[in-house]
Protein backbone atom coordinates (compact mmCIF):
# COMPACT_ATOMS: atom_id res chain seq x y z
CA UNK A 1 0.00 0.00 0.00
CA UNK A 2 1.39 3.74 -0.55
CA UNK A 3 2.79 5.42 2.25
CA UNK A 4 3.23 9.37 3.19
CA UNK A 5 6.25 10.45 5.19
CA UNK A 6 8.16 13.31 6.62
CA UNK A 7 11.27 13.22 4.68
CA UNK A 8 14.30 15.84 5.41
CA UNK A 9 13.38 18.60 3.72
CA UNK A 10 9.94 16.90 1.60
CA UNK A 11 7.06 14.56 1.63
CA UNK A 12 7.73 11.18 0.71
CA UNK A 13 5.22 9.11 -1.40
CA UNK A 14 6.35 6.23 -1.46
CA UNK A 15 9.68 7.45 -0.50
CA UNK A 16 9.71 10.09 -3.64
CA UNK A 17 9.59 13.62 -2.99
CA UNK A 18 5.96 14.17 -3.65
CA UNK A 19 4.38 18.31 -3.22
CA UNK A 20 1.40 18.70 -1.66
CA UNK A 21 -1.09 20.97 -4.15
CA UNK A 22 -4.33 21.11 -1.80
CA UNK A 23 -7.51 23.08 -1.40
CA UNK A 24 -9.90 23.55 1.20
CA UNK A 25 -13.38 22.33 0.97
CA UNK A 26 -15.55 22.42 3.37
CA UNK A 27 -18.57 19.20 2.96
CA UNK A 28 -20.27 21.23 5.68
CA UNK A 29 -20.99 24.01 3.26
CA UNK A 30 -21.51 22.61 0.10
CA UNK A 31 -24.91 20.99 -1.09
CA UNK A 32 -24.01 16.83 -0.70
CA UNK A 33 -25.05 16.30 -4.25
CA UNK A 34 -22.35 18.66 -5.47
CA UNK A 35 -19.09 17.62 -3.84
CA UNK A 36 -18.25 15.61 -6.78
CA UNK A 37 -18.65 18.61 -8.87
CA UNK A 38 -16.76 21.03 -6.69
CA UNK A 39 -13.99 17.86 -6.07
CA UNK A 40 -13.28 17.48 -9.67
CA UNK A 41 -12.95 21.59 -10.59
CA UNK A 42 -10.30 21.02 -7.65
CA UNK A 43 -8.30 18.30 -9.79
CA UNK A 44 -8.35 20.41 -13.01
CA UNK A 45 -6.97 23.68 -10.91
CA UNK A 46 -4.06 21.04 -10.72
CA UNK A 47 -4.53 19.90 -7.07
CA UNK A 48 -3.43 16.70 -5.94
CA UNK A 49 -5.65 16.72 -2.17
CA UNK A 50 -8.43 17.92 -0.70
CA UNK A 51 -8.52 19.49 2.56
CA UNK A 52 -11.38 19.81 5.28
CA UNK A 53 -12.55 20.73 8.62
CA UNK A 54 -14.97 18.43 10.58
CA UNK A 55 -17.54 20.65 12.69
CA UNK A 56 -17.86 18.65 16.11
CA UNK A 57 -21.36 20.80 16.39
CA UNK A 58 -22.87 20.04 13.18
CA UNK A 59 -21.76 16.15 13.98
CA UNK A 60 -23.09 15.81 17.85
CA UNK A 61 -25.73 18.60 18.42
CA UNK A 62 -26.27 16.10 21.34
CA UNK A 63 -23.58 14.51 23.71
CA UNK A 64 -23.19 10.81 22.54
CA UNK A 65 -24.70 11.55 18.80
CA UNK A 66 -22.33 11.62 16.20
CA UNK A 67 -24.42 12.23 12.76
CA UNK A 68 -23.70 11.47 9.70
CA UNK A 69 -26.94 11.84 7.53
CA UNK A 70 -26.95 13.47 4.16
CA UNK A 71 -24.55 16.46 3.99
CA UNK A 72 -22.47 15.06 7.51
CA UNK A 73 -21.36 11.93 5.46
CA UNK A 74 -17.81 12.29 5.50
CA UNK A 75 -16.59 9.09 4.40
CA UNK A 76 -19.17 9.03 1.30
CA UNK A 77 -17.15 13.10 1.13
CA UNK A 78 -13.68 11.44 1.54
CA UNK A 79 -14.61 8.67 -1.10
CA UNK A 80 -15.56 11.06 -3.50
CA UNK A 81 -12.17 12.40 -3.15
CA UNK A 82 -10.54 9.25 -3.65
CA UNK A 83 -12.62 8.57 -6.72
CA UNK A 84 -11.43 11.84 -8.09
CA UNK A 85 -7.97 10.38 -7.82
CA UNK A 86 -6.91 12.80 -5.25
CA UNK A 87 -5.42 12.55 -1.50
CA UNK A 88 -7.15 14.18 1.58
CA UNK A 89 -6.22 16.10 4.79
CA UNK A 90 -8.66 15.90 7.36
CA UNK A 91 -8.11 18.73 10.15
CA UNK A 92 -11.14 17.37 12.91
CA UNK A 93 -10.05 20.18 15.79
CA UNK A 94 -11.56 19.86 17.91
CA UNK A 95 -12.02 23.47 17.57
CA UNK A 96 -11.77 24.45 14.25
CA UNK A 97 -11.94 28.33 13.71
CA UNK A 98 -13.18 28.38 10.40
CA UNK A 99 -15.84 31.40 10.71
CA UNK A 100 -18.25 28.66 12.10
CA UNK A 101 -20.36 29.06 15.05
CA UNK A 102 -18.44 28.89 18.22
CA UNK A 103 -15.51 27.30 16.36
CA UNK A 104 -17.15 23.88 15.92
CA UNK A 105 -17.19 23.28 19.55
CA UNK A 106 -20.80 21.87 20.25
CA UNK A 107 -22.97 24.10 22.91
CA UNK A 108 -23.73 21.55 25.12
CA UNK A 109 -20.00 21.53 26.32
CA UNK A 110 -20.96 25.04 28.18
CA UNK A 111 -23.64 23.63 29.96
CA UNK A 112 -21.16 20.81 31.79
CA UNK A 113 -20.46 23.03 35.07
CA UNK A 114 -16.54 23.85 35.92
CA UNK A 115 -15.55 22.70 31.91
CA UNK A 116 -12.38 23.99 30.72
CA UNK A 117 -12.26 24.51 27.14
CA UNK A 118 -9.34 23.42 24.93
CA UNK A 119 -6.98 22.01 27.43
CA UNK A 120 -5.84 19.43 29.57
CA UNK A 121 -9.60 19.85 32.45
CA UNK A 122 -10.69 16.23 32.86
CA UNK A 123 -14.22 16.97 31.71
CA UNK A 124 -13.59 18.51 28.08
CA UNK A 125 -10.27 16.01 27.60
CA UNK A 126 -13.58 13.42 28.08
CA UNK A 127 -15.50 14.64 25.51
CA UNK A 128 -13.15 15.56 22.89
CA UNK A 129 -11.97 11.88 23.40
CA UNK A 130 -15.47 10.96 22.60
CA UNK A 131 -15.88 12.77 19.56
CA UNK A 132 -12.56 12.50 17.84
CA UNK A 133 -13.02 8.41 18.20
CA UNK A 134 -15.99 9.01 16.32
CA UNK A 135 -14.36 10.82 13.87
CA UNK A 136 -11.11 8.24 13.45
CA UNK A 137 -13.65 5.16 13.16
CA UNK A 138 -14.76 6.68 9.89
CA UNK A 139 -10.80 8.04 8.86
CA UNK A 140 -9.19 5.06 9.94
CA UNK A 141 -9.86 2.37 7.07
CA UNK A 142 -9.86 5.38 4.70
CA UNK A 143 -5.73 6.49 5.24
CA UNK A 144 -3.36 5.78 2.05
CA UNK A 145 -1.81 2.56 4.43
CA UNK A 146 -5.17 1.12 3.43
CA UNK A 147 -6.07 2.47 0.24
CA UNK A 148 -7.84 5.17 0.72
CA UNK A 149 -7.15 8.95 0.23
CA UNK A 150 -6.43 10.47 3.96
CA UNK A 151 -2.47 10.92 4.19
CA UNK A 152 -1.97 13.28 6.93
CA UNK A 153 -4.18 14.69 10.30
CA UNK A 154 -4.29 17.58 11.88
CA UNK A 155 -4.17 17.91 15.99
CA UNK A 156 -5.98 21.05 17.53
CA UNK A 157 -6.23 24.34 15.38
CA UNK A 158 -4.01 27.22 15.49
CA UNK A 159 -3.51 25.97 19.04
CA UNK A 160 -0.18 28.57 19.38
CA UNK A 161 -3.24 32.01 19.46
CA UNK A 162 -4.84 30.38 22.38
CA UNK A 163 -2.82 28.15 24.96
CA UNK A 164 0.23 25.85 25.35
CA UNK A 165 -1.05 23.42 26.96
CA UNK A 166 1.53 20.61 26.52
CA UNK A 167 -0.80 18.21 28.26
CA UNK A 168 -3.63 18.70 26.48
CA UNK A 169 -1.86 18.27 22.65
CA UNK A 170 -0.34 15.48 24.00
CA UNK A 171 -3.74 13.62 25.25
CA UNK A 172 -5.18 14.47 21.79
CA UNK A 173 -2.00 12.68 19.97
CA UNK A 174 -2.30 9.66 22.72
CA UNK A 175 -6.06 9.29 21.24
CA UNK A 176 -5.39 9.86 17.65
CA UNK A 177 -3.01 6.94 17.28
CA UNK A 178 -4.96 4.61 20.06
CA UNK A 179 -7.93 5.25 17.32
CA UNK A 180 -5.32 3.68 14.44
CA UNK A 181 -4.18 6.73 13.29
CA UNK A 182 -1.21 5.89 11.49
CA UNK A 183 -0.41 8.92 9.16
CA UNK A 184 1.79 11.69 10.35
CA UNK A 185 0.48 14.17 12.52
CA UNK A 186 0.38 17.94 11.79
CA UNK A 187 0.31 21.49 13.61
CA UNK A 188 -0.76 24.66 12.07
CA UNK A 189 0.25 27.77 13.35
CA UNK A 190 1.13 31.61 12.05
CA UNK A 191 4.61 31.95 11.47
CA UNK A 192 5.83 33.66 14.52
CA UNK A 193 8.33 31.57 17.18
CA UNK A 194 5.67 32.40 20.30
CA UNK A 195 2.95 30.39 18.15
CA UNK A 196 5.18 28.04 16.63
CA UNK A 197 6.35 26.88 20.13
CA UNK A 198 3.08 27.25 22.26
CA UNK A 199 1.23 25.28 19.55
CA UNK A 200 3.61 22.23 18.96
CA UNK A 201 4.99 18.85 19.87
CA UNK A 202 7.70 16.71 19.27
CA UNK A 203 7.00 14.60 16.58
CA UNK A 204 4.39 16.46 14.90
CA UNK A 205 5.26 18.17 11.74
CA UNK A 206 4.59 22.09 12.33
CA UNK A 207 3.22 23.89 9.27
CA UNK A 208 1.97 27.72 9.01
CA UNK A 209 -0.62 30.08 7.69
CA UNK A 210 -0.09 33.22 5.80
CA UNK A 211 -1.39 34.97 2.77
CA UNK A 212 1.60 37.02 1.62
CA UNK A 213 5.12 37.07 2.01
CA UNK A 214 5.28 33.67 1.47
CA UNK A 215 9.39 33.72 1.35
CA UNK A 216 9.68 35.61 4.57
CA UNK A 217 7.40 33.52 6.46
CA UNK A 218 8.83 30.41 5.57
CA UNK A 219 12.16 31.28 6.61
CA UNK A 220 10.57 31.74 10.07
CA UNK A 221 9.32 28.23 9.88
CA UNK A 222 12.45 26.62 8.63
CA UNK A 223 14.46 28.54 11.58
CA UNK A 224 11.90 27.34 14.00
CA UNK A 225 11.79 23.50 12.30
CA UNK A 226 14.85 22.75 10.39
CA UNK A 227 14.27 19.74 8.74
CA UNK A 228 10.95 18.47 7.65
CA UNK A 229 8.91 19.51 4.24
CA UNK A 230 8.07 23.20 4.43
CA UNK A 231 4.29 23.61 3.96
CA UNK A 232 1.23 26.37 4.14
CA UNK A 233 -1.34 24.73 5.33
CA UNK A 234 -3.87 28.01 5.35
CA UNK A 235 -2.35 30.04 2.10
CA UNK A 236 -5.24 33.05 2.57
CA UNK A 237 -6.00 33.49 -0.69
CA UNK A 238 -8.96 35.53 0.02
CA UNK A 239 -11.28 36.86 3.52
CA UNK A 240 -14.50 36.49 4.79
CA UNK A 241 -17.09 39.01 5.32
CA UNK A 242 -19.01 40.40 8.10
CA UNK A 243 -21.80 42.77 8.37
CA UNK A 244 -22.02 45.83 8.16
CA UNK A 245 -18.54 45.94 6.32
CA UNK A 246 -17.60 45.52 2.22
CA UNK A 247 -16.74 42.67 0.37
CA UNK A 248 -13.24 41.65 0.90
CA UNK A 249 -10.89 40.59 -2.19
CA UNK A 250 -7.37 39.99 -2.69
CA UNK A 251 -6.42 41.12 -5.57
CA UNK A 252 -5.61 38.27 -8.35
CA UNK A 253 -1.79 39.35 -8.68
CA UNK A 254 -0.85 39.47 -4.99
CA UNK A 255 -2.57 35.86 -4.39
CA UNK A 256 -0.67 34.32 -7.22
CA UNK A 257 2.76 35.92 -7.12
CA UNK A 258 2.65 34.49 -3.43
CA UNK A 259 1.16 31.02 -4.39
CA UNK A 260 4.33 31.03 -6.77
CA UNK A 261 6.71 32.09 -4.18
CA UNK A 262 5.64 28.82 -2.00
CA UNK A 263 5.72 26.47 -5.07
CA UNK A 264 9.09 27.65 -6.35
CA UNK A 265 10.41 27.19 -2.66
CA UNK A 266 9.41 23.70 -3.02
CA UNK A 267 6.89 24.09 -0.51
CA UNK A 268 3.58 22.40 0.09
CA UNK A 269 0.17 24.43 -0.10
CA UNK A 270 -3.32 24.24 0.61
CA UNK A 271 -5.83 26.87 -0.44
CA UNK A 272 -7.90 28.25 2.38
CA UNK A 273 -10.28 28.68 -0.06
CA UNK A 274 -10.21 26.64 -3.12
CA UNK A 275 -14.07 26.74 -2.48
CA UNK A 276 -16.13 28.22 0.50
CA UNK A 277 -19.47 27.71 0.34
CA UNK A 278 -22.00 28.94 2.52
CA UNK A 279 -23.07 29.28 5.91
CA UNK A 280 -26.49 27.34 5.77
CA UNK A 281 -28.86 28.31 8.48
CA UNK A 282 -27.64 29.72 11.16
CA UNK A 283 -23.81 28.37 11.40
CA UNK A 284 -21.83 31.62 10.87
CA UNK A 285 -19.41 32.53 13.61
CA UNK A 286 -18.37 35.99 14.98
CA UNK A 287 -15.79 37.84 15.89
CA UNK A 288 -15.34 39.96 19.20
CA UNK A 289 -12.22 42.06 20.06
CA UNK A 290 -13.89 44.93 21.66
CA UNK A 291 -16.82 44.97 18.99
CA UNK A 292 -19.26 41.72 18.09
CA UNK A 293 -19.12 41.36 14.28
CA UNK A 294 -21.28 38.69 13.21
CA UNK A 295 -20.22 37.02 9.73
CA UNK A 296 -22.53 36.96 6.58
CA UNK A 297 -23.86 34.09 5.18
CA UNK A 298 -21.91 33.99 2.51
CA UNK A 299 -18.33 32.14 2.51
CA UNK A 300 -17.08 32.81 -0.91
CA UNK A 301 -13.88 34.12 0.34
CA UNK A 302 -12.69 35.60 -3.22
CA UNK A 303 -11.77 32.16 -3.41
CA UNK A 304 -10.91 30.24 -6.83
CA UNK A 305 -14.07 29.12 -7.11
CA UNK A 306 -16.76 31.33 -5.73
CA UNK A 307 -19.97 30.73 -4.20
CA UNK A 308 -21.35 28.62 -6.63
CA UNK A 309 -18.90 27.23 -7.74
CA UNK A 310 -18.15 28.39 -10.77
CA UNK A 311 -14.25 29.15 -11.74
CA UNK A 312 -13.03 32.84 -11.22
CA UNK A 313 -9.93 35.12 -12.79
CA UNK A 314 -7.87 33.28 -9.45
CA UNK A 315 -8.99 29.61 -11.09
CA UNK A 316 -7.20 30.38 -13.89
CA UNK A 317 -4.39 32.34 -13.05
CA UNK A 318 -2.94 29.63 -10.20
CA UNK A 319 -3.35 27.26 -12.75
CA UNK A 320 -1.52 28.91 -14.92
CA UNK A 321 1.44 28.72 -11.89
CA UNK A 322 0.55 25.45 -10.59
CA UNK A 323 1.50 24.33 -14.28
CA UNK A 324 5.13 25.66 -13.63
CA UNK A 325 5.84 22.80 -11.19
CA UNK A 326 3.23 19.72 -11.67
CA UNK A 327 1.24 18.26 -14.51
CA UNK A 328 -1.86 20.05 -14.90
CA UNK A 329 -5.14 18.60 -16.70
CA UNK A 330 -5.84 20.04 -20.48
CA UNK A 331 -9.88 20.21 -19.37
CA UNK A 332 -10.78 22.86 -18.09
CA UNK A 333 -14.36 23.46 -16.22
CA UNK A 334 -17.85 24.56 -18.39
CA UNK A 335 -19.35 27.75 -18.05
CA UNK A 336 -22.33 28.09 -15.57
CA UNK A 337 -25.43 27.96 -17.03
CA UNK A 338 -27.61 31.19 -16.79
CA UNK A 339 -29.63 31.38 -13.45
CA UNK A 340 -33.12 31.79 -14.19
CA UNK A 341 -34.64 35.66 -13.47
CA UNK A 342 -37.54 36.74 -12.04
CA UNK A 343 -39.87 37.46 -9.39
CA UNK A 344 -42.30 36.88 -7.33
CA UNK A 345 -44.99 38.81 -4.92
CA UNK A 346 -44.51 37.46 -1.29
CA UNK A 347 -47.99 36.95 0.83
CA UNK A 348 -47.66 37.95 4.82
CA UNK A 349 -48.81 34.76 5.89
CA UNK A 350 -48.43 34.68 9.68
CA UNK A 351 -46.72 37.20 12.48
CA UNK A 352 -43.74 35.23 14.60
CA UNK A 353 -45.88 36.05 17.91
CA UNK A 354 -48.89 34.75 17.03
CA UNK A 355 -47.17 31.30 15.76
CA UNK A 356 -44.49 31.27 18.60
CA UNK A 357 -46.51 28.65 20.64
CA UNK A 358 -45.89 26.17 17.72
CA UNK A 359 -42.36 26.81 17.98
CA UNK A 360 -41.25 25.70 21.06
CA UNK A 361 -42.38 25.45 24.88
CA UNK A 362 -42.28 27.99 27.75
CA UNK A 363 -39.84 27.62 30.67
CA UNK A 364 -40.48 30.00 33.66
CA UNK A 365 -37.89 31.85 35.60
CA UNK A 366 -37.42 34.51 38.05
CA UNK A 367 -34.57 36.10 36.18
CA UNK A 368 -34.81 35.63 31.94
CA UNK A 369 -32.70 32.07 31.28
CA UNK A 370 -29.79 32.07 28.94
CA UNK A 371 -29.72 29.80 25.82
CA UNK A 372 -27.41 27.67 27.52
CA UNK A 373 -30.18 27.07 30.51
CA UNK A 374 -32.99 26.42 27.91
CA UNK A 375 -30.89 24.10 25.91
CA UNK A 376 -31.09 26.32 22.91
CA UNK A 377 -27.91 26.02 20.63
CA UNK A 378 -28.54 28.70 18.45
CA UNK A 379 -31.20 31.13 16.41
CA UNK A 380 -33.88 32.89 18.50
CA UNK A 381 -35.89 32.51 22.62
CA UNK A 382 -39.06 35.09 23.07
CA UNK A 383 -38.54 36.53 26.57
CA UNK A 384 -42.02 37.86 28.29
CA UNK A 385 -42.64 39.31 32.05
CA UNK A 386 -45.05 41.21 33.29
CA UNK A 387 -44.54 45.10 33.81
CA UNK A 388 -48.55 45.73 35.39
CA UNK A 389 -48.57 49.04 37.33
CA UNK A 390 -44.72 50.16 36.46
CA UNK A 391 -44.59 53.72 34.61
CA UNK A 392 -42.90 54.11 31.52
CA UNK A 393 -39.08 55.07 31.28
CA UNK A 394 -35.48 53.24 30.91
CA UNK A 395 -35.66 49.43 30.48
CA UNK A 396 -31.64 48.12 31.14
CA UNK A 397 -30.40 44.71 30.66
CA UNK A 398 -27.83 44.38 33.10
CA UNK A 399 -24.66 43.21 31.84
CA UNK A 400 -25.24 42.32 27.83
CA UNK A 401 -27.48 41.42 25.06
CA UNK A 402 -26.37 38.87 22.97
CA UNK A 403 -27.07 39.37 20.27
CA UNK A 404 -29.90 41.50 19.22
CA UNK A 405 -32.85 42.08 21.10
CA UNK A 406 -36.70 43.03 19.48
CA UNK A 407 -38.93 45.04 22.27
CA UNK A 408 -42.38 45.18 22.43
CA UNK A 409 -44.80 46.34 24.78
CA UNK A 410 -48.63 44.85 24.48
CA UNK A 411 -47.27 43.79 20.62
CA UNK A 412 -46.38 46.87 19.81
CA UNK A 413 -42.48 47.28 18.77
CA UNK A 414 -40.59 50.01 20.47
CA UNK A 415 -37.14 49.57 19.63
CA UNK A 416 -34.15 47.35 19.05
CA UNK A 417 -30.83 46.58 21.65
CA UNK A 418 -28.04 45.95 19.30
CA UNK A 419 -24.80 44.58 20.69
CA UNK A 420 -22.83 45.14 17.60
CA UNK A 421 -23.73 48.52 19.19
CA UNK A 422 -22.81 48.17 22.75
CA UNK A 423 -27.10 48.92 23.45
CA UNK A 424 -28.52 47.50 27.08
CA UNK A 425 -30.87 50.37 27.73
CA UNK A 426 -34.18 51.61 25.84
CA UNK A 427 -36.26 53.91 26.69
CA UNK A 428 -39.77 52.37 26.56
CA UNK A 429 -42.89 55.15 25.55
CA UNK A 430 -45.26 52.84 26.47
CA UNK A 431 -47.55 51.97 29.32
CA UNK A 432 -48.72 48.31 29.23
CA UNK A 433 -48.62 45.20 30.90
CA UNK A 434 -46.92 42.80 29.26
CA UNK A 435 -43.18 43.01 27.66
CA UNK A 436 -41.93 40.70 24.69
CA UNK A 437 -38.45 40.62 24.11
CA UNK A 438 -37.37 38.71 20.89
CA UNK A 439 -33.68 37.78 21.10
CA UNK A 440 -31.57 36.75 18.48
CA UNK A 441 -28.48 34.81 18.25
CA UNK A 442 -26.23 36.57 15.44
CA UNK A 443 -23.52 33.78 15.72
CA UNK A 444 -21.15 32.27 18.32
CA UNK A 445 -17.80 33.72 18.50
CA UNK A 446 -15.61 31.75 16.81
CA UNK A 447 -11.99 33.01 17.83
CA UNK A 448 -10.61 34.22 21.16
CA UNK A 449 -11.26 34.73 24.82
CA UNK A 450 -14.75 35.00 24.04
CA UNK A 451 -15.10 31.57 22.66
CA UNK A 452 -18.00 29.75 24.70
CA UNK A 453 -19.71 32.43 25.69
CA UNK A 454 -23.39 32.58 26.81
CA UNK A 455 -26.18 34.18 24.90
CA UNK A 456 -29.28 35.64 25.33
CA UNK A 457 -30.48 38.37 28.12
CA UNK A 458 -27.26 38.48 30.28
CA UNK A 459 -27.56 39.80 33.62
CA UNK A 460 -30.68 41.13 35.70
CA UNK A 461 -33.52 43.18 34.24
CA UNK A 462 -35.37 46.72 35.34
CA UNK A 463 -37.34 49.03 34.19
CA UNK A 464 -37.06 52.81 35.96
CA UNK A 465 -34.26 50.81 38.29
CA UNK A 466 -37.17 48.07 39.51
CA UNK A 467 -36.28 44.45 38.93
CA UNK A 468 -38.54 42.84 36.43
CA UNK A 469 -39.00 39.69 37.62
CA UNK A 470 -41.26 35.88 36.72
CA UNK A 471 -40.39 35.67 33.08
CA UNK A 472 -40.98 32.91 30.47
CA UNK A 473 -38.47 32.31 27.90
CA UNK A 474 -39.51 30.29 25.07
CA UNK A 475 -36.96 28.92 22.55
CA UNK A 476 -37.83 28.85 19.04
CA UNK A 477 -37.04 26.26 16.52
CA UNK A 478 -37.77 28.68 13.35
CA UNK A 479 -37.07 25.80 10.94
CA UNK A 480 -40.72 24.57 11.90
CA UNK A 481 -41.96 27.78 9.71
CA UNK A 482 -40.73 26.02 6.53
CA UNK A 483 -43.00 23.29 7.41
CA UNK A 484 -46.20 24.59 9.35
CA UNK A 485 -49.51 25.00 8.24
CA UNK A 486 -49.67 28.67 8.88
CA UNK A 487 -53.58 28.89 7.38
CA UNK A 488 -55.98 31.08 9.34
CA UNK A 489 -52.62 32.28 11.22
CA UNK A 490 -53.14 36.32 11.92
CA UNK A 491 -50.30 39.35 11.50
CA UNK A 492 -49.31 41.65 13.57
CA UNK A 493 -46.87 44.39 14.02
CA UNK A 494 -43.97 41.66 15.07
CA UNK A 495 -41.97 39.37 12.77
CA UNK A 496 -43.62 38.85 9.66
CA UNK A 497 -43.81 35.30 8.45
CA UNK A 498 -44.40 36.04 4.12
CA UNK A 499 -44.60 32.91 1.77
CA UNK A 500 -44.44 32.63 -2.54
CA UNK A 501 -44.89 30.22 -4.71
CA UNK A 502 -43.63 29.69 -8.30
CA UNK A 503 -42.81 27.33 -11.06
CA UNK A 504 -39.57 26.07 -12.28
CA UNK A 505 -39.27 24.28 -15.86
CA UNK A 506 -35.73 22.46 -14.47
CA UNK A 507 -33.50 22.03 -10.97
CA UNK A 508 -30.94 25.06 -10.90
CA UNK A 509 -29.06 27.31 -9.34
CA UNK A 510 -31.03 30.40 -7.96
CA UNK A 511 -29.79 33.77 -6.76
CA UNK A 512 -32.04 35.08 -4.23
CA UNK A 513 -31.89 38.97 -3.95
CA UNK A 514 -32.52 40.19 -0.33
CA UNK A 515 -31.28 43.48 -1.14
CA UNK A 516 -34.97 45.13 -0.45
CA UNK A 517 -35.60 43.43 2.53
CA UNK A 518 -34.60 44.19 6.24
CA UNK A 519 -33.34 41.39 8.36
CA UNK A 520 -34.19 37.84 8.68
CA UNK A 521 -33.79 34.35 7.76
CA UNK A 522 -35.53 32.42 4.15
CA UNK A 523 -36.18 28.97 2.91
CA UNK A 524 -36.73 27.11 0.14
CA UNK A 525 -38.67 24.01 -0.02
CA UNK A 526 -37.92 23.53 3.78
CA UNK A 527 -34.48 24.21 3.20
CA UNK A 528 -32.32 27.08 4.78
CA UNK A 529 -30.99 29.12 2.88
CA UNK A 530 -29.24 31.29 5.76
CA UNK A 531 -29.67 35.29 7.46
CA UNK A 532 -29.85 38.03 5.34
CA UNK A 533 -29.52 41.56 6.50
CA UNK A 534 -29.96 45.41 4.72
CA UNK A 535 -26.90 46.14 6.53
CA UNK A 536 -24.94 43.94 3.56
CA UNK A 537 -22.68 43.60 2.23
CA UNK A 538 -23.97 40.99 0.87
CA UNK A 539 -27.10 40.97 -1.03
CA UNK A 540 -27.92 37.64 -2.52
CA UNK A 541 -28.58 34.23 -0.87
CA UNK A 542 -27.38 31.15 -2.61
CA UNK A 543 -29.81 28.71 -3.52
CA UNK A 544 -28.54 25.36 -4.44
CA UNK A 545 -29.84 23.86 -7.48
CA UNK A 546 -30.58 20.17 -5.89
CA UNK A 547 -32.64 22.20 -3.42
CA UNK A 548 -34.95 23.39 -6.28
CA UNK A 549 -37.59 21.20 -8.64
CA UNK A 550 -38.88 21.32 -11.61
CA UNK A 551 -42.20 22.23 -11.05
CA UNK A 552 -43.54 24.24 -7.76
CA UNK A 553 -41.30 25.81 -5.22
CA UNK A 554 -41.94 27.47 -1.96
CA UNK A 555 -40.29 30.15 -0.17
CA UNK A 556 -40.85 31.19 2.99
CA UNK A 557 -39.06 33.84 4.62
CA UNK A 558 -38.93 35.29 8.28
CA UNK A 559 -38.77 39.54 8.48
CA UNK A 560 -37.57 40.74 11.27
CA UNK A 561 -37.92 44.19 10.74
CA UNK A 562 -39.42 45.75 7.46
CA UNK A 563 -39.44 45.32 3.77
CA UNK A 564 -39.46 47.62 0.88
CA UNK A 565 -40.70 45.52 -1.55
CA UNK A 566 -43.27 42.40 -0.52
CA UNK A 567 -41.76 40.59 -3.85
CA UNK A 568 -38.75 37.86 -3.72
CA UNK A 569 -36.29 38.62 -6.88
CA UNK A 570 -33.86 36.06 -8.27
CA UNK A 571 -31.00 37.71 -10.37
CA UNK A 572 -28.53 36.31 -12.72
CA UNK A 573 -26.03 35.81 -10.36
CA UNK A 574 -24.01 36.28 -6.77
CA UNK A 575 -23.94 40.07 -5.39
CA UNK A 576 -21.63 39.76 -2.62
CA UNK A 577 -21.35 43.74 -2.49
CA UNK A 578 -19.21 46.61 -2.59
CA UNK A 579 -15.12 46.14 -2.56
CA UNK A 580 -14.66 49.60 -0.67
CA UNK A 581 -15.52 50.95 2.69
Amino acid sequence: MPELSIGEKDFLLDGEPYQIISGALHYFRVHPDQWADRIRKARLMGLNTIETYVPWNLHSPTRGEFDTSSGLDLERFLKLVADEGMHAIVRPGPYICAEWSNGGLPPWLLRIEGIGLRRSEPQYVAAVSEYLKSVYEIVAPLQIDRGGPVFLVQIENEYGAYGSDKEYLAELVRVTREAGITVPLTTIDQPTPQMLADGSLPGLHLTASFGSRSTERFKTLREFQPTGPLMCMEFWNGWFDSWGFHHHTTTVEDSDQALDEILAAGGSVNFYMFHGGTNFGMTNGANDKGAYVPLVTSYDYDAPLDEAGNPTAKYHAFRKTIAKYASVPDELPAEAAAAPEFSVGLTATAGLLEVAGSLGTAVTGETPLTYEELSQDTGFVLYEASVEGLAPGVLKIGEEVRDRAYVYVDGVPVGILSRDSHERTLRLPLAGSTLTILVEDQGRVNYGERLGEAKGLIGAVTLNGTPVLNWTARPLDVDRLASLDLSGAATDLGPTVFTAEFELAEASDLFLDAGDWGKGLAWLNGFNLGRYWRRGPTRTLYVPAPVTRAGSNRLVVLELESVAEESAAFVGGLSLGQTEF
